[in-house]
């Protein structure tokens, strides 16, 4: 799995700009909010959380003095750099509230609000239609990001997705270029160990016999689509009923997976893009009640993540 080159698609304000704040619009300022967005939301792996820190740092912008912001060359510049702190700080918090989170922790999974409304337009006041949902944002590749070091993970994202020059991580994170060099490097190592992705087709194809077997509660065909080895993590939070612990093995998966269709009743599977790849979405009167991802390799499914908990699914409340 290699990092995307986001830099394409959300922009890059790590380049300095020539214009000075004193000939900057308040729309200029306010235009950098889906670039900090999507740089947060990669590195928290929360939307909630991305979205605060690109609030507090707007705030400590519009509290500068006016000569000081007058003397800042690169706004756009400015705020990524104190958004990239911002998270820097709330990733070192992050280790110690997990440790308290009952269960496992996943990211928030993102919708694709097109696939629900026909291709409806973009609401620019929500931060979920802001996201670029690139290969940087996809489960597998954002639960590897959770393996890193706080200043590991700056450093690979800025740099290796949003091609942000080594001297200007070097501000956020308080090092030396060398040093983010190595930090980067290091990231570099541990996302080499997790599987490429694999063609949309083969991911689409995967999912739907998985949803299909669960519909029928079919245990011998989740068997067959399973890897012998696969994973299954689940996120409630301890807000609402799941496994605390991975189910690790296809058998015990799938049946798993029969268990929990027997217990629910009324609710309906749907395919639908989950970070920008194929998975499930399930619903109960419309009300989405479970997010599915998966990661596929050789025709199998080898990881599954599903999350539960109604906090990280408030995006999809707005899919509807």
């Amino acid at each position: 799995m290699g990092a995307t080159g986001a830099s394409g698609t959300a922009g890059s304000a790590g380049a300095s700009g020539t214009a000075g704040a004193a000939g900057t619009s308040a729309d200029d300022i306010t235009g950098e909010r889906r670039q900090l967005l999507n740089v947060a939301y990669r590195l928290l792996g929360s939307l909630s959380e991305a979205e605060d820190a690109v609030q507090e740092a707007y705030a400590r912008w519009y509290a500068l003095p006016g000569s000081r912001q007058a003397e800042i060359v690169s706004p756009g510049a400015w705020l990524s750099t104190v958004t990239g702190r911002i998270c820097l700080d709330v990733l070192g918090s992050a280790r110690a509230r997990r440790e308290r989170y009952v269960g496992a922790w996943l990211p928030e999974p993102l919708p694709d609000r097109t696939e629900w409304h026909h291709g409806r337009g973009t609401d620019h006041s929500d931060p979920a239609d802001q996201m670029v949902l690139d290969e940087s944002v996809t489960m597998a590749f954002l639960v590897v990001l959770e393996s890193m070091t706080p200043a590991e993970r700056v450093a690979f994202v800025l740099h290796d997705v949003f091609r942000y020059p080594f001297a200007e991580i070097a501000d956020v994170l308080g090092r030396t270029s060398a040093a983010c060099k190595q930090l980067a490097a290091s990231a570099r190592r541990r996302v080499r160990v997790a599987h490429a992705p694999v063609a949309t087709s083969v991911q689409a194809e995967a999912v739907r016999h998985v949803k299909e077997a669960w519909e029928t509660k079919n245990v011998a065909a989740l068997v067959d689509l399973l890897d012998p080895a696969a994973v299954m993590t689940a996120d409630g939070g301890g807000l609402v009923g799941t496994a605390l612990r991975p189910i690790e093995g296809g058998a015990l998966i799938a049946q798993y997976m029969v268990a929990i269709a027997d217990r629910a009743p009324g609710l309906e599977l749907l395919e639908r893009s989950v970070n920008g790849v194929p998975g499930l979405v399930a619903q109960r009167a419309g009300a989405v009640m479970t997010v599915a991802s998966f990661e596929v390799a050789d025709g199998r499914i080898t990881r599954i993540w599903v999350v539960r908990n109604p906090e990280k699914l408030r995006p999809w409340a707005g899919a509807q």
